[in-house]
């Protein structure tokens, strides 16, 4: 079934990743209570930063997303990566291929390059060029499972710290999907003096049992694999991160999609035997992953995001909300098994300032990253109102 909702608007620009090592001089202290230095972060931009230094919109991404938000990766871009084994493999395998929003970011499009400097930071404890479990310590090995544990606080406190670098003031608004919209949350109680308004898609403000439980597989797919070898292995523990990513395949679409994509249609396997399509699907899923991101990550991220709850040492939840004064626009998706929409519209009843949209899709969590027409017309209004 061909997917909807895609905006056909040719973006040649080219994505460029860039590198910077922060805290080169004094440790960061995780909210662990954990210890490190030297944290790089790779971050892509789109546009030109203004002479006030304050036309910036920051995008978040989610659980094995990126900095590639746009541009096409070219043969520039691989060689300029070539040093980072995760973000190597993932530019290798999206060649010539446009960023996971591209058709948002660009010259013209809803977040317009002509007007405003985007940016998007790969997280810390990802894979994709900044500081995580893959990366090596100072006695010339992978960090693995002794890389301090990671929040989604510490993923925002960083990207701050990278922003102060780059001489940014302001952040006309804060954007991201999932994992991607928890750091919106965060950014809106840590720094609410920095940014004019949030956008908060498809996300929670306090991990549900049902998120946990969902991401309780996964991990235990990645720790029950021999392979993993209690994190210190040397190749990757291929079955278990294939399989935590079929299971997480399951909830970031829905069942209906699954209906119109699939139905009970029959097709032949790489080994020459038939098969169920869906049963293809999510092994082609799982197999792409496994090429192209880390299982100690997986487990990190995972991790954070189970830990994420905005109430966390701040007091009851609808309290912690209504105390976001920012203009925010909370999207929920009418088909999310994940993050159903209930969780959407109970951010925005609590956030003072706040207005619920919602995009009407069968494919599920995953429509934020599909259906660009609906994520244009509910957004533009929001911006043309409070950061025009």
């Amino acid at each position: 079934m061909k997917e909807t909702g895609r905006i056909d608007r040719e973006n040649k620009a080219k994505a460029k990743t860039n590198f910077i090592t922060l805290f080169t001089e004094s440790d960061y202290i995780f909210d662990s209570g954990e210890r490190l230095n030297n944290i790089q972060v790779a971050f892509q931009t789109y546009g030109e930063l203004n002479a006030s230094a304050d036309n910036v919109i920051l995008v978040c991404h989610a659980l094995t997303g990126n900095s590639h938000a746009a541009g096409v990766i070219d043969e520039e871009e691989i060689e300029n990566c070539r040093s980072h084994e995760f973000l190597s493999k993932y530019n290798r395998m999206y060649f010539n291929k446009p960023g996971w929003w591209d058709p948002l970011i660009g010259p013209g499009k809803l977040f317009d390059t002509n007007r405003y400097y985007v940016i998007c930071s790969n997280i810390i404890g990802s894979c994709y060029g900044s500081s995580g479990p893959a990366s090596i310590n100072e006695s010339g090995n992978k960090f693995n499972l002794s890389f301090p544990k990671t929040g989604v606080r510490d993923m925002v406190r960083i990207q701050k710290e990278l922003l102060d670098q780059l001489n940014i003031k302001k952040i006309k608004t804060v954007v991201g999907g999932s994992l991607g919209g928890m750091q919106v949350l965060e950014w809106a109680l840590l720094y609410p003096k920095m940014i004019e308004s949030i956008i908060p898609v498809a996300t929670s403000a306090a991990h549900s049992p049902w998120a946990i439980g969902l991401n309780k597989i996964a991990k235990d797919a990645i720790r029950n694999d021999p392979a993993w070898q209690n994190g210190n292995y040397t190749i990757q523990p291929l079955a278990g991160l294939s399989l935590a990513r079929q299971a997480a395949m399951l909830s970031y679409r829905s069942m209906q999609s699954f209906n119109a994509k699939f139905g009970r249609l029959l097709q032949q396997n790489k080994s020459g035997n038939t098969d169920f399509s869906v049963v293809n699907y999510l092994n082609y899923q799982g197999e792409k992953l496994v090429n192209r991101f880390d299982a100690n990550s997986y487990l990190y991220l995972a991790d954070a995001m189970d830990d994420h709850d905005i109430s966390k040492k701040r007091g009851e939840l609808n309290e912690v909300l209504n105390s976001i004064d920012l203009p925010t626009l909370c999207i929920g998706i009418d088909s999310d098994i994940l993050y159903p929409a209930d969780e959407q519209k109970m951010i925005a009843k609590h956030i003072k300032n706040s207005e619920y949209k919602e995009i009407k899709s069968l494919h599920g969590h995953d429509a934020f990253l599909i259906e660009f027409e609906q994520m244009e017309k509910l957004i533009k209004p929001f911006l043309d109102k409070y950061i025009s």
